[in-house]
């Protein structure tokens, strides 16, 4: 059996399309619009009382996830009292996309995600390593495959709801002079 697995989306200045969406990334809102929007769809109404956000606002960010493929619009459905509302999904692009100069964006996301989280319900691991070139892409291209293979799973209709961020960077941290005798 061959696995299918898309390619990854790597945006690039210049290009009209990848302008518009590294745009649409840049917002820590957008983000966790796109979580929320993750396992179940949202309406605008919905999202903007989940994220203490005006609707009108909200609605802005919407349509911008929308024009980019990172949000589709589902079937409108009748809300209270007879309302049209549409609720919206996430395509899951936003995994496959390179977000060149995003790392700020990303933390800034995570901070906002796990403000007022418990301690004990929040479980984070710092550690130190030293890699050749090999053994750094090794881990990425793991690391990679493990996120890929839980995301391919679909989530679990009976699971509940988790957010994973990880980074690799380099460390400042040279080598230590050597004692003189």
């Amino acid at each position: 059996m061959v696995e299918h697995r898309e390619e990854r989306i790597e945006l690039r200045q210049g290009d009209p399309e990848a302008e518009a969406r590294m745009r649409a990334l840049s917002s820590p809102l957008r983000l966790r619009v796109l979580r929320l929007c993750a396992f179940e769809s949202r309406t605008n109404k919905e999202l903007a009382g989940l994220l203490s956000v005006n609707p009108g606002t909200m609605l802005h960010h919407v349509r911008t996830l929308v024009q980019t493929g990172y949000l589709v619009a589902e079937p409108a459905r009748a809300g209270a009292q007879g309302a049209r509302e549409v609720p919206y999904r996430a395509t899951g692009l936003s995994w496959r996309t390179s977000m060149p100069g995003g790392s700020p964006v990303l933390v800034e996301t995570f901070l906002q995600q796990i403000e007022g989280v418990a301690d004990e319900d929040l479980d984070v691991t710092w550690m130190g390593l030293k890699l050749n070139a090999a053994h750094k892409a090794e881990l990425e291209q793991r690391l990679y495959d493990l996120f890929q293979d839980f995301k391919d799973r679909g989530p679990d209709p009976d699971g509940d709801t988790y957010s994973l961020f990880a980074a690799l960077h380099p460390d400042d941290n040279p080598p230590a002079t050597p004692a003189t005798a």
